[in-house]
């Protein structure tokens, strides 16, 4: 299951390893908590929110995945018990496996948020004690939670994050282009609002500058793996165990765990 902010979000930073996932055997999840209510600079709220709506449905279909509907509206994406809870429904209701969330560092508090919710939902979904909104019941399986590469690469202070774990998703960039390419109503919007000229370019150069970061792949997406501290196993990795000679893990990433 991936979960991020925006719609087109999971597009940028995770669909390519969501696709190969698919590939592998895996049922997909693709889950926006915004309803994009303020990406656009022409179209009225509820009328954005329908195209946003519509264009995330898409590029699920494309993907073959299971969409969730967004539940709350962009920049009130807020670390709090109210939204945690729906958050943790989902969660519960899903059982993933594998749980694919943004980078805890980011240039956006949305982003960060959603990525705060994610981690705490998931170390709930256990707890018989937490009341989910709808109720669910707890569920104790293990899993890996993986953090995304931030847009741009980079931290809020312009620090570069590093990867740890790499997916050569050169095989399925041209289906990850196609899922962002649904996203039209982004087009003008992220133009007008960070000069972006092409958002599709933007992606191919982000991803081409991960693959450059392996020194391995062309095409990559990069993950960090969370701690297995209430999660499951210290050794477990799912992920690199599905997509095998598809992943590349950093030694000198591992090596800076130990200092």
């Amino acid at each position: 299951m991936a979960i991020a902010a925006h719609p087109d979000d999971i597009e940028f930073t995770m669909a390519g390893t969501l696709l190969l996932l698919k590939e592998a055997g895996a049922s997909i999840h693709m889950w926006n908590l915004a309803n994009g209510s303020c990406g656009t600079a022409f179209h009225e709220r509820e009328e954005i929110i329908r195209l946003r709506a519509a264009e995330a449905s898409a590029s699920a279909q494309i993907a073959g995945a299971t969409i969730h509907a967004a539940i709350v509206d962009d920049l009130a994406v807020f670390y709090e018990p109210a939204l945690l809870s729906r958050v943790s429904a989902v969660v519960r209701e899903v059982k993933p496996d594998i749980l694919l969330v943004p980078s805890p560092q980011d240039y956006m508090e949305d982003h960060i948020n959603t990525c705060r919710l994610a981690v705490t939902a998931a170390f709930a979904r256990g707890m018989r004690n937490y009341i989910t909104d709808p109720p669910y019941a707890p569920w104790e399986g293990d899993m890996v939670l993986y953090h995304a590469m931030p847009h741009g690469l980079r931290d809020g202070l312009r620090h570069l994050i590093r990867c740890e774990l790499y997916v050569d998703i050169g095989l399925v960039i041209e289906t990850k282009r196609h899922m962002l390419a649904q996203h039209r109503s982004q087009k003008d919007w992220l133009d007008v609002s960070q000069g972006m000229g092409s958002y599709i370019q933007e992606m191919d150069n982000m991803a081409r500058q991960v693959g450059r970061m392996s020194g391995k792949f062309v095409y990559a997406e990069g993950w960090r793996r969370h701690s297995h501290l209430g999660f499951g196993k210290q050794e477990a990795d799912p992920l690199r165990q599905a997509l095998a000679e598809q992943c590349w893990i950093d030694p000198q990433y591992e090596e800076t765990l130990e200092h």
